[in-house]
């Protein structure tokens, strides 16, 4: 028993010292380790420096160009809001969605634009498949985008990425739907005035300006033909409710929501500011979005400095207390 106590004794003893308040570091001792350990702080920050350099130079223009909306006075929601007042009791009792308000609408259109439905439709309609997948910049001079030959052939139409799974060579209709709500498309609400702004980040400042004019104009018709088809619908079963009945009043109520139920198909077919109205259109941009290559390199500077000091005080607390 003895001998195991000595044992452990001799152990605790080899164990290094604990620090404590007495091992303070005078600023002077400070200022001459770091002055010493100069060398890997010069190499530390010039590495990163120059890396930050290279990687900042080697990312290509984005542009973003945007146009700001208001919620539109579309679908007859004023008709609509007057009678849901009403006759919204009634109308529920009668089966009939008579619609809802300017704001429930442009909520409703947002939710619709950011849908996968709604995207890989935008995609197809427009033939955006390579513009999205195997662009990789912009030639300014010509105006031409830059296909990137590693991942696909502009004259033989071939794509010659690595199959991974159920994705082929070809590029799915998901990863451009990815693709384009994750890095190019983005659509924000301001709290205080309620408008929309919708922004297309992309290579060319034309085509980014294009595609944001697409898109408002493609919200607008989607959610005109969305309001179309269920008044069409709605009139079919108020008109077919009306024969039904023989009561006065009922065929009164049938009557204002056949009225309505027109005025607000008759404003859907000839209305192009369906549910958006556009405040200020999208223009091209002159001036590119990202990346912003001199933030990147005071970074890069920045996290070189910092590791270079850590590297040189933390060989300076290993050589202190555990040599």
């Amino acid at each position: 028993m003895n001998y195991n106590k000595t044992n452990n004794n001799d152990e605790m003893m080899k164990l290094p010292p604990i620090p404590t308040i007495d091992d303070k570091v005078s600023l002077k001792e400070l200022s001459c380790v770091i002055w010493r350990g100069k060398w890997i702080v010069i190499f530390m920050t010039f590495t990163f420096a120059i890396t930050s350099t290279i990687f900042a130079m080697s990312q290509p223009d984005m542009y973003r160009a945007d146009s700001l909306l208001s919620p539109a006075d579309s679908s007859g929601s004023s008709g609509l809001a007057n009678i849901s007042g009403q006759l919204g009791g009634l109308a529920a009792l009668a089966g009939v969605n008579i619609g809802g308000s300017e704001k429930s609408q442009a909520e409703l259109a947002v939710q619709v634009i950011k849908s996968r439905q709604f995207v890989e439709s935008f995609i197809t309609q427009h033939d955006l498949i390579v513009p999205l997948m195997a662009v990789k910049n912009w030639d300014i001079k010509s105006d031409t985008l830059i296909i990137d030959s590693d991942i696909y052939s502009e004259t033989t139409d071939e794509w010659f990425r690595e199959p991974k799974g159920l994705r082929g060579k070809k590029p799915t209709l998901q990863e451009a739907y990815e693709v384009f709500i994750k890095e190019v498309f983005d659509i924000e609400k301001d709290k205080d005035s309620g408008l929309y702004s919708v922004s297309i980040n992309y290579y060319s400042p034309f085509v980014a300006k294009k595609w944001v004019t697409w898109l408002i104009e493609d919200i607008n018709n989607n959610m005109r033909e969305r309001v179309i088809s269920d008044t069409k619908n709605n009139l079919l079963y108020l008109h077919s409710q009306l024969e039904k009945t023989s009561v006065a009043a009922m065929q009164g109520t049938f009557y204002k929501l056949i009225e309505e139920q027109t005025k607000s198909l008759m404003l859907a077919e000839v209305q192009e500011e369906f549910v958006f109205k556009v405040i200020d259109p999208a223009v091209v941009p002159e001036v590119k979005f990202k990346p912003k290559r001199a933030l990147i390199c005071i970074i890069g500077t920045f996290l070189g400095v910092s590791l270079g000091l850590a590297m040189v005080l933390l060989n300076f607390v290993f050589r202190r207390h555990f040599k």
